[in-house]
């Protein structure tokens, strides 16, 4: 599904006024229509409810006075509060508005804050909101009335409607302007925006419901949004069907180099949940002295002991021995746990520029290209990151906080400069790729805020590329299935307190759930047999 920014959407309203012939009046009327349905859904009694309806003077007010006018002629109480003088309404909104005097709905203009104080009790009694105020062009901190208003809105915790979007929130990031009504619920139209899915704008935005308003899909095509959202819909899409007479062979061979003196837990989870995904191999190289530790805790992987320094870290001495392991194998999994010590950090450079297979980097893996990005041009094959907001400021030298506020721009910034694939972590983690695209995965959750997710994300990447997806779309399915398996583990134990090995364990019945969720065939090529009576 695509993701769109408030000047894609402009856009493509624009060409569909102007070069289609679809009128803005009949736009609008399909989204305060549209917006209705969500309402009287959300709200099955509310023909016994009163229905304030808050506007502000641009378009979106404009959606709201359709939807005020509906309302009414269902029968409806319903009250328009008008953030302006009503002769300062244009256009679209000014003729929807000029509709209102007739259905005799009332309608409170409210220019100032001595207005709004004068109508205060009566807004208080309202029992449904519908946010009319600002659309998805605002990007300026909100002030005066409109600021009050949304204080007060916010204060008498009514249920709220949000018109496109919620008002104060920034169609492009998800930031807050200033101050922002929290929706229960979001009636937005024609695609969902950046700001729906991004932190903290998900928080304000609540169930969002998407309208078809009649923009042409060959005006989507011109337009064609960069940013696309991951639905259930689209990784079930992605999915294979194993062949019926697989074998291990066949499903994928993964070499893990990882680990060191103290962490070969992050090893021992990156392998096995490679295997939790579907690969048909494993062999994790290690430092020498690891291998009774980490062949104790799984028995499923092969080990492959590799020269080390003195402090139990990787030397760049295994570079051979490496490269000889990954004659035979399909993917390389490099980083957790290995530490940052000047020999490792050598071997972690050479295997990433000259791997002969896809590479899945993570951990101490990234701060080594941190280092020194410039190693990621002309490397070999695909690489993959999955770096955390921290790992990727180091990436970019820049602030973690300016990571977080520009997410998207972020991601989609190193991964065309350095044609690899990122995938940000974090809630709503982004999979960016080389070609200026950004995925948006809505599953996973707090819960998942512990240590060793991420050494299990790295192993299912990984496990996908070997089976034989491309790189890109294996880190897609990967991330959507990593969260669905941890959403699944928070329904069924609580919102909190499964760790990293629980979610690797419900990565299986997470595959089968959405392959049954698409309808595919959990093999290929099977023949099921006809009995005759």
């Amino acid at each position: 599904m695509h993701l769109v920014t408030a000047e894609e959407m402009r856009e493509m309203d624009r060409q569909t006024i102007e070069t289609f012939g679809l009128p803005g009046r009949v736009l609008m009327e399909n989204a305060g229509r549209g917006a209705v349905r969500v309402l009287m859904a959300h709200f099955p009694d509310i023909s016994g409810k009163k229905v304030g309806v808050i506007a502000g003077r641009g378009n979106n007010g404009g959606d709201g006075f359709v939807i005020a006018r509906h309302l009414a002629q269902a029968g409806i109480h319903v009250t328009v509060y008008l953030l302006s003088d009503s002769n300062r309404l244009g256009g679209d909104a000014a003729d929807n508005f000029r509709l209102l005097a007739p259905l005799d709905i009332p309608v409170r203009e409210i220019p100032d804050d001595i207005a709004l104080n004068e109508f205060k009790p009566e807004m208080a009694v309202q029992d449904i909101w519908v946010d009319a105020i600002f659309g998805t062009g605002l990007n300026a901190d909100i002030t005066g009335v409109f600021k009050s208003a949304i204080d007060f809105l916010n204060a008498l915790d009514r249920p709220v409607l949000a018109v496109d979007i919620p008002s104060g929130l920034n169609a492009d990031s998800g930031h807050i302007c200033g101050v922002c009504l929290s929706a229960v619920a979001t009636a937005t139209f024609a695609f969902p925006k950046i700001g729906h899915v991004q932190s903290p704008g998900a928080s304000y935005t609540g169930n969002l419901h998407i309208i078809d308003i009649g923009i042409p899909p060959h005006i989507v095509d011109t337009v064609d949004p960069l940013q696309h959202l991951l639905t259930k819909a689209a990784a079930a899409k992605i999915m294979i069907p194993r062949s019926v007479d697989a074998h291990k062979g066949q499903t994928g061979h993964v070499l893990v180099v990882a680990g060191s003196k103290g962490k070969t837990g992050a090893a021992a989870l990156s392998g096995l949940a490679a295997l939790r995904s579907g690969a048909g191999l494993v062999t994790l190289g290690i430092p020498k002295s690891s291998l009774p530790v980490v062949a104790a805790l799984g028995m499923e992987v092969m080990t492959a002991p590799l020269a080390e320094t003195d402090t139990g870290a990787l030397s760049d001495d295994a570079w051979a021995d490496v490269m000889s392991l990954l004659k035979d194998k399909k993917c390389l999994a490099i980083g957790p746990g290995m530490g940052t010590g000047l020999q490792t950090r050598r071997l972690v450079s050479r295997l990433i520029m000259e791997s002969p297979v896809p590479v899945v980097v993570d951990a101490d893996g990234l701060n080594t290209i941190a280092d020194n990005p410039e190693i990621l041009r002309g490397c070999c094959s695909e690489i993959v990151l999955t770096p955390h907001p921290g790992e990727m400021a180091r990436l970019m030298g820049q602030p973690a906080s300016h990571i977080q506020q520009n997410r998207i721009p972020c991601a989609r910034e190193f991964a065309v400069k350095y044609n690899v694939h990122v995938v940000l972590k974090g809630a709503r983690t982004l999979i960016a790729h080389p070609d200026g695209h950004v995925i948006v995965n809505l599953t996973g959750n707090p819960g998942m805020a512990s240590a060793g997710m991420g050494d299990v994300l790295t192993g299912v990447v990984a496990g996908f590329i070997a089976q034989g997806y491309p790189p890109g779309t294996a880190a897609q399915l990967a991330v959507y299935l990593h969260g669905l398996a941890g959403d699944n583990l928070a329904a069924a134990k609580g919102p909190f307190g499964f760790i990293a090995s629980d979610v690797m364990a419900a990565l299986p019945e997470a595959i089968a759930g959405l392959m049954a969720s698409g309808n595919i065939k959990r093999y290929s090529g099977s023949v099921e047999p006809v009995l005759e009576k």
